[in-house]
């Protein structure tokens, strides 16, 4: 619970409110690009400030059970979007429903360290695909502390035909579209064949995929995507919605786009940010 009044519930106010303020502006654009319907979409952020860790540790909360262990998460903290919430919501009131959770030392739990007033809240029903992901993101890139799941439309749409529900079928495509896809999406999106969202084993795929990738589309569902803030996760996720959309414009319009040449790829490839 958040009390006013000393300098430790001041200070750890603040840092909810910072934490969440990223989460709510990208919430808002999420919903905006049609990208967020209802309740979906969910966000995790791994938190970097661990000297303040002490301070909510002393917070007694009920250990929930995860559906596996996480060990090399132990005594991490967690800004996680709640399950059932919309993101029309957490952009509006994100302390209403975002959640700050520790994962227990063992792996084997997590606590739930605040609350504001909606006792019932729990994190994601994709909490278990986010800590699959962040796990191994602890080890391969540790920079990256944002997990970012969204319903992109035309990505999703890219996914329902069949010839291109093949990673490397998809990111020919994708890369090909932009010169800006290209540039800052260079090793381009692995491809989850399509299982039931909210359970470990596509959890586990999602990791094989994202190891090498920033980004990875779960088949006829969506994109899971990582970064080092909630604004350039979304960035990322921008960019490959903006070359589907290119390649959709130019069907539509009876039209075989031609994409970016091999040469003009490599071309683009030396260039050093």
């Amino acid at each position: 619970m958040f009390f006013a009044g000393t300098s430790m519930d001041k200070e750890r106010d603040y840092f909810m409110t910072e934490a969440t303020a990223e989460i709510a502006s990208v919430a808002s654009w999420l919903w905006q690009r049609g990208w967020a319907e209802r309740n979906a979409g969910n966000i995790s952020v791994r938190l970097e400030r661990a000297d303040l860790q002490e301070t909510i540790l002393k917070q007694e909360s009920k250990a929930i059970a995860l559906p596996k262990p996480f060990p090399g998460l132990g005594g991490q903290l967690f800004m996680v979007t709640g399950t059932n919430t919309r993101m029309r919501d957490v952009a509006a009131r994100p302390l209403e429903n975002v959640l700050l959770i520790k994962i227990t030392g063992d792996g084997t739990n997590y606590q739930i360290m605040s609350s504001t007033g909606n006792s019932q809240l729990r994190p994601t029903s994709e909490l278990s695909s986010h800590l699959c992901i962040h796990e191994m993101l602890v080890n391969k890139r540790p920079a990256h502390r944002v997990v970012m799941h969204a319903h992109v439309t035309e990505l999703i749409a890219l996914t329902q035909i069949r010839e291109l529900c093949d990673q490397q079928k998809l990111n020919s495509l994708l890369l090909g579209m932009h010169p800006e896809t290209s540039l800052f999406i260079p090793a381009g999106v692995g491809f989850v064949p399509f299982l039931l969202p909210g359970t470990t084993t596509i959890g586990e795929l999602t990791v094989n995929a994202l190891e090498d990738h920033d980004a990875a589309l779960w088949e006829k569902h969506g994109i899971f995507a990582t970064g080092r803030t909630p604004q350039e996760t979304f960035d990322l996720i921008d960019l490959l919605a903006k070359s589907a959309s290119i390649w959709f414009l130019c069907r539509s319009a009876g039209l075989d786009p031609e994409g970016l040449t091999g040469s003009q790829l490599e071309e683009l490839g030396r260039i050093k940010f």
